[in-house]
């Protein structure tokens, strides 16, 4: 029976491996300067990919740093450390997931929080002009403003950087809740929404923002009900209405979604109700229905997580994430070539 399951899970990982929609696979490193990382993020520039994470001996620890690798001749550089926590004074505080966004015709941007945990850290932004080859001194976001919590923004028709960001409090139990942030000068002054809902019938983080077109936006991601979260702006992200939960299921981690050029919807995540063990791609064209499309790490007790997703100027999609708290993975997509099944009440196809 024994050799029979191994069979079975060494078939799985050999179709996976040879599904036509996956182009290629690799980590950014083979060995960093650090034991344990999380939190990747990637983005294109004109010049090329940039991928970034924060690394130290352990999440929360103070020396953890934020990280960027570019994409050069089709090798990743080195990780170099952009950001850390140290102050003026000499204390030194953990730095916590970074953001990169590429403006149309501006500086790449990256927002990262620095602070002893999420319910007292604070925003900062650094921007690059050379695609991330250098960067500007840290500039401390206003009170109240922190960038994007976890994953991108998205720069609107008028040219708004609409930042997807959420709020975590020190009470018992603590109440997460999402709101909205939004620039019209390139992160140089800020407005924000109010919270959008308690923080507690359904306690919610970390949002990204899919484009429905006209002014109609739509936000998902985690929560702590076990269910992907959803919510719907008409405006533009001004305002948006009731928030609920999704059939889709989520062990409270980290999720993110991208809207390809075509109009569909890609969302990667845990489906799962506990662990972070399976990572997976559903694809929705109306942002309603998902269908289940690939299945990238699938090992019992092991991490896979806080993915990063988007789709470059060439069609392709690009993702980054957590691989057992050790490296940066990175898979390219084509995603002309995904097939997909339909998630019946929640359940992935076998």
């Amino acid at each position: 029976m024994k050799s029979l399951l191994c069979v079975l899970l060494l078939t799985a990982v050999q179709l996976q491996a040879a599904d036509p929609a996956i182009l290629k696979t690799e980590y950014i490193y083979d060995i960093g300067p650090y034991p344990s990382i999380h939190a990747t993020t990637i983005t294109e520039t004109p010049t090329g990919l940039v991928s970034a994470w924060f690394g130290g001996t352990a999440e929360k620890n103070p020396d953890v740093c934020i990280w960027v690798s570019r994409l050069v001749d089709g090798k990743w550089t080195e990780g170099v450390e952009t950001a850390n926590g140290v102050q003026t004074d000499g204390t030194r505080h953990p730095t916590w997931n970074p953001v990169l966004f590429q403006p149309r015709e501006a500086p790449l941007m990256l927002f990262y929080k620095v602070g002893p945990s999420p319910s007292t850290w604070w925003g900062e932004l650094k921007t690059s002009s050379d695609g991330g080859k250098t960067w500007s001194a840290a500039s401390r976001l206003p009170k109240g403003i922190f960038g994007s919590i976890k994953n991108k923004p998205v720069q609107l028709p008028n040219g708004d950087i609409l930042c997807p960001t959420s709020n975590e409090t020190d009470e018992k139990p603590s109440k997460w809740a999402i709101y909205f942030e939004r620039s019209s000068d390139l992160g140089k002054t800020w407005q924000r929404t109010e919270l959008l809902h308690d923080g507690v019938t359904v306690g919610a983080i970390q949002p990204s923002i899919l484009d429905f077109g006209g002014d109609k936006l739509m936000a998902l991601g985690r929560s702590k009900q076990g269910k992907v979260f959803q919510i719907t702006s008409e405006d533009a992200g001004k305002t948006w209405g009731e928030i609920s939960l999704t059939e889709l299921p989520n062990p409270n981690s980290g999720t993110d979604a991208v809207t390809l050029s075509d109009g569909r919807h890609l969302l990667i995540y845990n489906h799962t109700a506990r662990g972070r063990s399976p990572l997976n791609l559903a694809v929705s064209k109306d942002g309603k229905t998902w269908e289940a499309a690939l299945v990238f790490e699938d090992e019992p007790k092991k991490e896979f997580s806080y993915p990063a997703i988007i789709q470059t100027k060439d069609g392709l999609v690009h993702i980054t994430y957590t691989w057992q708290r050790k490296k940066v993975k990175h898979v390219v997509l084509d995603p002309a070539r995904l097939t997909t099944k339909p998630i019946t009440d929640g359940q992935w196809p076998q």
